[in-house]
Parts: structure tokens; C-alpha cells; sequence
């Protein structure tokens, strides 16, 4: 029997559950269609810490390949400040708050990000 076919909608519902269960903070879904061609949608989201970026990129990755979704990549893993998966239609972008806070990179595609918690945002003296 073959795999159902795996639309960037499909592949973007996928993450979303993933993230979901996973408990990932602040998820926004950026729609890039007709704004570039290396993907349809862009997912930001974050974790409440290093462990806990790395488990939801590990199990997001895990989710996908299991999917079918062909020639997952990512960056980031190392440190998992800011982990970059490439889900082919939809990439996704999973930092700790205080890192999204200061890249901001939701703006970049017109979308105001989240507010940061309140624990997450550096103190100025």
C-alpha cells in the first residue's frame, strides 16, 4: 500500500501536533506561499530550555522521517538555542525564549512575534 501523499498542509498539521504534544511555547505558522520557493509554510516556536528544544526537534524529526517526509534536515542540535529543521515544504525554527526574543525572526516575514515571558527577557542595569 503507498504512503498518503504528503502536501505541505499535511506536513504542516504534522508539526503542529508534534509541537502540540511536546508542549512547544508561542507557536506562530507563517504562510510564505507566493512570498518564496523554498517553502510553503515556516513554524517558529519555543522551548522551555535547552532539553527541552532538543526532545521537541528530536521528536518533530523522528515524526517526519516516520511520515515519509524525505531528506529531513537540521542545525542546531548541538546546543539547541536555536534548532532549524528543514521539513521540505515547512521549515521550522525552534528556540529558547530569550534567543527568539532577540532575533526576532518572525518579523522579518511581516509577523509580530510573541512577547517573551517575563523570566526570558534579559535585565538591563
Amino acid at each position: 500500500m503507498m504512503a498518503p501523499e504528503l502536501d505541505p498542509e499535511r506536513i504542516k498539521a504534522l508539526i503542529e501536533k508534534s509541537l502540540d504534544d511536546d508542549q512547544a511555547e508561542s507557536p506562530v505558522v507563517i504562510d510564505l506561499a507566493g512570498k518564496t520557493s523554498f517553502a510553503d509554510y515556516m513554524i517558529v516556536a519555543s522551548g522551555r530550555s535547552v532539553r527541552h528544544v532538543g526532545a521537541m526537534a528530536q521528536h518533530l524529526c523522528e515524526k517526519l522521517r516516520a511520515a515519509g517526509v524525505r531528506g529531513v534536515e537540521v542545525e542546531g542540535l548541538a546546543q539547541c538555542d536555536w534548532v532549524l529543521i528543514d521539513g521540505g515544504d515547512v521549515i521550522v525554527h525552534l528556540f529558547r525564549p530569550e534567543v527568539r526574543a532577540f532575533y526576532q525572526i518572525e518579523k522579518m516575514w511581516g509577523v509580530e512575534p510573541p512577547a517573551a515571558p517575563q523570566w526570558a527577557v534579559p535585565l538591563t542595569v
